[in-house]
């Protein structure tokens, strides 16, 4: 059985988090400017790795909670913020004894790193998780993975747990990666290329939405605080500081609602054929008038329009996501504005908000690129953003494929998840294998759609049997 995620071990983090910061208090609901030692240019200096737990360029800009938090403490603070990514653990470290930043954000805590650190308030518990690929053998105890390939995060704090643990199981092995993180490391073993790795239950979470077919053995070692790292010997009023904000983002709740935005449960999984026939009887004739209306003005089809709404939000009028998007076309508070969208729990606001978003990206593309390929790429631009999508296909050319063709471009979207390649784009890492299953799906349900309004009554049997298992 997988053992609790972060969600879970929120409410233990709501008592320890209560216990440590009992103490502090502050009168003031936003911080007077910190004047950091030596600072004159009015930034805060964030360090911090590339993923979806911390930070990257998302569809609509700068994501992730540690940027959510990061963002709000310098708020908090009066400074702009600025964000270095740096490659690796101990790169971070390294980069912040250098002077190079002025605070680590997303860290584990360990005894080791406590020598070299200063730690500020805990945030969320974590426990180091095993993960093998589903259809493999599940390892029963820390004895069946001796003698098996095992990867991890170099200067991580899994490396350090292996460590100890090699005093119990000598012949215990493993190789530290030093150009990867956790999340990639995850994507190997999903991929089938690595048999088990080690990471911490937040970023195992996270990565299972992504890729279901990753699976956790059992925890290794005891659960350890997440907490940002500040310099040792430097002046400790920012040190400080992020105690002030972490007891009024625990008192106002704001810490615990990016928790369940960034890991709460996901409320849209993919569902079966049946699931969504059920739905297309009940719901989509309350919004097809909608999807018709707005199809029409913006010269998208109507079926594509309810299948993208389906994928977005199940065509629940009010719902939302665990990253806040919301309504029935899941529209971010940046798209409602630039659209002039003031309610996106509307539904006519948001089915003519989200068309003429996916009528901007498909104008946005190439006039070379043909139909459908237009469209299947447009809808992955509506799901990591147009820039990720140019990467994409710019990674296409490169390996002399046609960045034209989706079915080129396709199977390069994932390489936006591998260190190798992302590093080499302009806008970095993206869950490209995301896209790809997001497109998919929606060219699934449009699929459904066109076929039923050739199927007369209930005759549907013939199309459950076509479609049951969904491939395009």
């Amino acid at each position: 059985m997988d053992r609790p995620g972060p969600v879970a071990t929120a409410l233990t983090l709501a008592a320890l988090t209560a216990m440590l910061l009992g103490g502090c208090s502050s009168h003031h609901a936003r911080s007077k400017l910190v004047r950091l030692p030596g600072q004159k240019r009015g930034e805060l200096v964030v360090l911090t790795r590339t993923g979806p737990t911390t930070y990257y360029q998302g569809a609509q800009g700068p994501a992730g909670m540690e940027y959510d938090m990061a963002r709000d403490f310098a708020d908090f603070l009066g400074l702009r913020l600025k964000i270095k990514v740096v490659g690796h653990d101990r790169g971070l470290l390294k980069a912040l004894a250098a002077g190079k930043g002025d605070l680590v954000a997303g860290l584990t805590v360990t005894s080791a790193r406590k020598r070299l650190v200063r730690f500020g308030p805990p945030y969320q518990i974590v426990h180091e998780q095993l993960v093998y690929r589903g259809g493999t053998d599940k390892p029963a105890a820390l004895k069946d993975i001796v003698g098996h390939t095992i990867e991890v995060v170099a200067g991580s704090s899994a490396e350090t747990t292996l460590d100890h643990l090699r005093q119990t199981l000598p012949h215990l092995s493993w190789t530290d990666a030093s150009h990867m993180q956790a999340d990639e490391l995850l994507f190997l073993v999903w991929q089938g290329l690595l048999r088990y790795t080690i990471a911490d239950s937040n970023v195992v979470s996270v990565n299972r939405r992504y890729y279901p077919e990753l699976h956790v053995a059992f925890a290794i070692g005891p659960p350890h605080p997440l907490a940002w790292a500040f310099p040792k010997h430097r002046d400790t009023k920012l040190y400080h500081a992020a105690f002030r904000f972490f007891t009024q983002m625990r008192r106002s709740g704001q810490l615990a609602d990016l928790i369940a935005r960034y890991y709460g449960v996901t409320r849209y999984n993919y569902v079966h054929i049946h699931t969504y026939l059920e739905h297309v009887r009940a719901a989509l004739p309350i919004y097809a008038p909608l999807f018709r209306s707005a199809g029409a003005r913006y010269h998208i089809p109507w079926r594509l329009l309810a299948a993208v709404a389906y994928q977005e939000s199940r065509w629940d009028a009010r719902a939302e996501s665990p990253t806040g998007v919301q309504g029935l076309m899941m529209l971010t508070n940046d798209t409602c504005l630039s659209l002039g969208v003031t309610d996106r729990l509307n539904p006519r606001q948001s089915v003519d908000g989200g068309a003429r978003y996916l009528r901007t990206l498909l104008d946005a593309l190439p006039p070379a690129i043909p139909q459908p390929d237009r469209t299947w790429m447009a809808l992955a631009a509506y799901n990591i953003g147009q820039n990720h999508l140019e990467d994409a296909r710019w990674l296409t050319r490169e390996q002399g494929a046609n960045p034209d063709r989706w079915a080129d471009v396709e199977q390069r979207l994932p390489l936006l998840e591998d260190p190798w390649w992302f590093r080499k784009t302009h806008f970095g890492y993206a869950p490209g294998y995301v896209a790809v299953q997001y497109v998919n799906r929606i060219r699934v349900y449009y699929r459904i759609l066109r076929q039923l309004h050739h199927t007369t009554g209930n005759d549907t049997r013939s199309l459950l049997f076509q479609l049951s298992e969904p491939t395009i």
